[in-house]
């Protein structure tokens, strides 16, 4: 075995574990009947989540990896995502908490004994430890998952978390980001899922990209200014949905005499002006655009803000470089339960000055999630294949919920454009007309 080798199943072993930790903060924050109730139709049962990812996990490292006998065949039918809608989840004989529990734990004792003797090569799935990078990033989607059915529960708080940083530098409005072909996608990411892939050219016309996400401050201004009343802001379909759903604000935004206050996760404060607006659908985002003069980005524009480096020429893996993301990096990671104010992180920045690109809220981008040219699903097409098409939008960027092991540059998040109980944010563009070229 090579120091390589070593050093990798080394380095699963401690994503792996450091993902089940943030699994069991997040669902033994409650007691157990709040462990099986479902919070929202939206979302499951906490404990369908729990046993979710074990069972995930039996399957492709247990049984496909590892060549093991099933743990609980019994129950793959139960929480296979596709059989049952969310709304329906807590209707089926879920395994309980204590059941789910030793259930994770017989299924992680299992893959944990079987990394030191499966051969990393060989097989595509297990080359670079490929399926294990999918199942850390599997339980960490799910983690985060988990902390948007939080912030969606009633009760007294359960989760705490330092605040995040305050702004250390001013970020300006808007920067150019040149026209022309750029590395869109990745061929060599390892731990890159299949619609990440593979690595193509695209040629992006100049346009101007926001330096910083849309404030609370800022939408406040779009509410007060009739932006709900108004459907010249909106298209017909968001107009539609807009009425139907009667959306008035964000989700979690409370009026509180001449200004707003803010529920998050059991806590009411008065909204932050100067944070990023969260808990935004896709037609709302599109609106405030709309009624900014501006409009969302393409995924290839969002992408290229984030990953040109016009010095060299090349795509980075991250806007600040090719180096793992780190604490002075991005707020990611549910290290802090918000995001935070433009400017919080100078080391992110991109080359042209794009702050926060990574982390804090999604970002909704103008694109419909589809393949990229050579597209080929791997390894099921029910991780991506299934969604492509019009229906869903493109988010880029992470949270402050989502995980350092399940973002890149390169990471590619899509929804219903009406979904909102996601940290989803914007972030405006516009084109760059000649005259401002120079």
């Amino acid at each position: 075995m090579t120091d390589e080798t070593e050093r990798l199943r080394d380095r699963v072993a401690v994503e792996l574990e450091r993902t089940r930790a943030r699994t069991a903060l997040l669902t033994d924050a409650v007691d157990d009947d709040d462990l099986v109730r479902q919070h929202s139709p939206l979302m499951s049962p906490l404990v369908w989540d729990l046993a979710h990812v074990g069972n995930q996990e039996e399957l492709w490292l247990v049984r496909d990896v590892g060549g093991r006998d099933p743990v609980r065949r019994d129950i793959d039918e139960l929480y296979d995502a596709f059989q049952h809608p969310r709304r329906d989840r807590p209707q089926l004989p879920l395994l309980g908490p204590v059941e789910a529990r030793g259930y994770v734990r017989t299924v992680r004792d299992k893959v944990l004994d079987l990394l030191d003797a499966v051969p990393l090569e060989g097989r595509r799935l297990t080359t670079d430890a490929f399926a294990f990078g999918m199942i850390v990033q599997h339980e960490q989607q799910h983690d985060e998952t988990m902390l948007a059915t939080h912030q969606l529960r009633v009760g007294a708080p359960v989760l705490t978390a330092p605040s995040p940083p305050d702004a250390a530098v001013r970020v300006g409005d808007e920067v150019l980001i040149p026209g022309g072909p750029f590395t869109m996608g990745t061929s060599t990411e390892a731990w890159a899922l299949d619609n990440e892939r593979p690595a193509h050219t695209v040629d992006v016309p100049a346009f101007f990209m926001d330096a910083a996400c849309v404030t609370n401050g800022e939408y406040a201004r779009f509410i007060a200014d009739g932006g709900y009343d108004q459907p010249r802001w909106w298209t017909p379909e968001g107009w539609e949905h807009r009425v139907r759903a009667d959306l008035t604000a964000p989700m979690h935004w409370l009026r509180d005499r001449d200004w707003w206050a803010y529920t998050r996760f059991g806590r009411t404060e008065a909204v932050n002006p100067d944070e990023p607006v969260v808990h935004v659908c896709f037609h709302e985002a599109q609106a405030y655009a709309a009624w900014a003069g501006k409009r969302l980005p393409t995924e290839a524009e969002w992408e290229k803000a984030a990953r040109f480096d016009p010095a060299t020429g090349r795509s980075r893996r991250y806007p600040w470089g090719d180096e793992d993301p780190q604490e002075h990096h991005a707020n990611l990671g549910q290290r802090h339960l918000a995001p935070a104010v433009a400017g919080a992180y100078p080391a992110g920045a991109s080359p042209a000055g794009v702050h926060q690109l990574i982390g804090d809220v999604w970002e909704w981008t103008a694109s419909d999630f589809a393949g990229y040219p050579g597209f080929a699903a791997f390894p099921y097409r029910e991780y991506s294949e299934v969604f492509f098409g019009p229906k869903y939008k493109v988010l880029r960027g992470g949270s402050f919920g989502t995980d350092a092991a399940a973002c890149r540059g390169t990471f590619r998040n899509w929804d219903y454009p009406i979904r909102r109980q996601i940290f989803s944010g914007l972030r405006c563009a516009r084109d760059a007309h000649l005259s401002e070229l120079g």
